[in-house]
């Protein structure tokens, strides 16, 4: 059975991850901040009869991570570092404050639990790390200023990883999701535009060609086959599940 390390595993796009490995058979480990998700997550698989542990943890914390980790097994097949923190700003809008509290989930979360499995990784003589990259990385989007420069550190990350790691036989590879359907995109426009939820949904919808947000599980299904044997010539790639958002826009 093929062990699997998930962060941010118990909402959004880490949930629809979660569930799709536990469902193919893999003993699934995900980390989350929030406690209630994932203990709600944890006994609603196991209930399900499926592998899933839920262990707490703030990707930010070198400290959280190690311990996390000493309760996974001394072998890993996959990292899928997922979690992540958004934030809505321009240079001017930006605070310092908000761009150290990105930095230090969206670029040293992925640090932290990068460095933490590698040996783990190493033990088994194979490996895969898949980085939950952003659109926002490789294209300029309007008051997106601080998560941007995080996703590009992202990118950047996957690259020198699979660069430096590629004798061990450790892949790593990025996924780059255009606007995704998660609960995180209902409560921003709640929040910010009440009472013109759908408006505003619709509108985001339509930014990415094919005419729609794209959905959790098909962020999950390019991990599965990422972290799969039929994926072992990949290395060092970024992939983009965008609706055609980069590709075919005027």
């Amino acid at each position: 059975m093929k062990t699997i390390v998930i962060t941010g595993g118990a909402s959004g796009i880490g949930l629809a991850i979660t569930n799709l490995f536990v469902k193919k058979g893999f003993r699934v480990f995900f980390l989350d901040y929030n406690k209630e998700n994932g203990k709600s997550t944890e006994g609603s698989l196991k209930n399900q009869e499926g592998n899933a542990t839920f262990l707490q943890c703030d990707v930010s914390s070198l400290n959280d991570v190690k311990t996390a980790f000493d309760q996974i097994p001394d072998k890993i097949d996959v990292l899928v570092n997922n979690a992540g923190i958004s934030h809505i700003g321009n240079l001017e809008t930006t605070s310092e404050e908000d761009l150290d509290r990105l930095f230090q989930v969206n670029v040293k979360g992925v640090f932290n639990c990068s460095q933490t499995a590698l040996p783990k990784l190493k033990a088994n003589k194979s490996g895969v790390i898949i980085n939950m990259c952003s659109v926002a990385a490789t294209i300029g989007l309007p008051d997106r200023f601080a998560y941007s420069m995080t996703k590009g550190a992202v990118l950047s990350m996957t690259l020198s990883i699979a660069r430096d790691y590629v004798a061990d036989q450790i892949r790593c590879n990025c996924i780059s999701p255009g606007r995704v359907h998660t609960p995180f995109v209902d409560g921003f426009l709640a929040k910010n535009y009440p009472g013109q939820e759908k408006e505003m949904f619709d509108k985001l919808a339509a930014t990415q060609p094919i005419g729609r947000m794209g959905k959790p599980e098909e962020i999950a299904a390019m991990v599965y086959y990422l972290a799969s044997e039929e994926a072992s010539f990949i290395t060092g790639s970024n992939f983009n599940i965008d609706g055609g958002f980069l590709g075919l826009k005027a």
